[in-house]
């Protein structure tokens, strides 16, 4: 608590001041935080003095409190363009970063508990930096870092504000910002070495060396590629929820579930229903494999009942079974982007609307993937496909941006079908008066088309990879696609023989 003070002295965050008339301080609070490394060890102990912000008044005490923050597809597309470029990511840390960032607006607090002035118990302190609580101190701290970087000749992102770019002589620094949590990694050892000086004058940083910890992802860096996964927090959430001697099982869910409302069924804890959805939600930052059935049961935390819980039930013992799977990035893909898009037709069993699923590769790096009901009944198996097509063509255009940032160029992107009929909507305009029924937002998908920015392209449906992402598989086809090009995880481990190293997976 004295260092957290003694913080707040060194970077001249308040002044002790009487309180103005009509004042209304905002209180203050002590908070105590034990934080874990990648093996569940407390590697340190935090006291942190935080602002009530529940108590701030909108237009008196703040303004603007956006800010940008990474999306967890653009830290997977950072990792698999570092993999295949070469170069090792590394990660900083801003010690009280907030209280670097300047408000604007004029906010008093109160003195900290037990912390109370004796000649002075009654005045206020008056901040001039941002204090943590405050609705407005992460857009002021990335506001601080942002023109810091932009004067050290950084080049913001054109799509991910989070993304910061610097090119020297042919050699280029790559930045991305996560709150306070900073990554770093690029082509000269100079370039990473002069950033962490520069970074390290201006805050008072952390250094934590190579990228192995990050939001909760395990990472490992090698020469063959990057290895990403989650196998400490699926441990953790598999004792959390008493399924640690659980049966196991080799696929989340059976083709033969038919969820439905089971209003007739006996209700269950609705808080405990929701804690393992939410854990789950997290673990498929980097589990695809479970992404459908865990949305698939997210429908049902309204009114949870016995057969939806044992179905959940159903994933953790899944997870118990392959509890180390994760992302394979291999250093010898070539980037070149690519999509697949499906859909499954009537899908739901409550409102008969559509799921689809798509997912973006960079070669064989899996980076982006979702699964979703669509948001009104399909009259088709044709429409459902076009409509999932459009979600996926989207999300590649919002990738070939960012990629665009990299320095990477593409001309068509492909764009993987099994469905011929929505593959010909997109590209006959004879067929509009057929098509009148589907949404005029999803016609742009043949605006791009015409544009040459995507190709669409037939694929049989054995290899569509989206498939896992619409419906319950069997168990042959699951672990085909979940695996596809799979290598055992022992690669990571450098323990099994040199010419299975060439097979490419997307999850290992």
């Amino acid at each position: 608590m004295h260092e957290e003070l003694e913080n707040f002295k060194r970077n001249h965050v308040w002044d002790l001041v009487e309180p103005p008339p009509n004042c209304r301080p905002i209180g203050t609070k002590w908070v105590f935080k034990n934080k874990q490394g990648e093996n569940g060890m407390i590697v340190r102990n935090k006291a942190r003095l935080v602002a009530q912000g529940f108590c701030q008044k909108e237009g008196i005490d703040y303004e603007e409190t956006f800010t940008p923050v990474a999306r967890l597809e653009a830290i997977r597309i950072l990792l698999a363009f570092a993999a295949s470029k070469g170069f090792k990511l590394q990660q900083m840390d801003v010690r009280s970063a907030f209280l670097n960032g300047f408000i604007e607006e004029e906010v008093y607090v109160r003195q900290p508990p037990d912390f109370e002035s004796a000649r002075f118990p009654d005045r206020v302190y008056k901040l001039r930096k941002a204090l943590y609580g405050l609705k407005q101190a992460p857009r002021a701290w990335y506001a601080r870092l942002k023109s810091f970087l932009l004067k050290s000749g950084f080049v913001m992102g054109s799509v991910d504000k989070t993304l910061f770019l610097l090119s020297r002589g042919g050699d280029t620094l790559i930045v991305q910002i996560y709150v306070d949590d900073i990554i770093f990694g690029g082509s000269s050892h100079a370039l990473v070495s002069s950033f962490t000086e520069q970074m390290c004058r201006e805050f008072e940083m952390t250094l934590m060396g190579e990228l192995q910890f990050f939001l909760g992802l395990q990472i490992k860096q090698g020469p063959k590629g990057t290895f990403v996964h989650q196998a400490k927090y699926t441990r953790d959430i598999l004792k959390k929820f008493n399924m640690g001697d659980s049966k196991l099982m080799t696929i989340p869910m059976s083709t033969n579930t038919a969820l439905d409302a089971d209003e007739d069924g006996e209700a269950v804890d609705q808080k405990e229903f929701r804690g393992m959805i939410g854990s789950l939600l997290y673990l498929t930052a980097t589990r695809p494999d479970i992404q459908f059935a865990v949305c698939l049961y997210a429908r049902y935390q309204a009114s949870p009942r016995t057969s939806h819980r044992q179905a959940v039930k159903r994933i953790f013992r899944y997870l118990k079974f392959t509890p180390e799977l994760g992302l394979w990035y291999s250093s010898r893909s070539s980037l070149s982007l690519r999509g697949f898009s499906d859909a499954d037709h009537d899908g739901c069993q409550i409102y008969r609307k559509s799921t689809f699923g798509t997912c973006q590769l960079l070669e064989t790096s899996l980076v982006s993937w979702s699964s979703r009901k669509q948001a009104s009944v399909s009259l088709s198996t044709t429409e459902a496909e076009y409509i999932a097509t459009a979600s996926c063509c989207s999300q590649l255009l919002w990738m070939k941006a960012t990629l665009s940032d990299f320095g990477l160029r593409f001309g068509k992107i492909p764009l993987l079908v099994d469905s011929t009929s929505a593959i010909s909507v997109a590209k006959n305009p004879v067929l509009h008066s057929k098509t009148k029924h589907i949404d005029v937002r999803f016609h742009f998908l043949r605006d791009h088309y015409e544009k040459g920015d995507i190709d669409l392209i037939h694929v049989v449906s054995a290899n569509q990879l989206a498939d896992i992402f619409t419906k319950p598989l069997e168990f042959d086809a699951f672990t085909r696609l979940r695996g596809w090009r799979c290598v055992d995880n022992a690669l990571i481990k450098g323990e099994i023989e040199s010419q299975r190293t060439d097979r490419i997976a997307l999850l290992v």
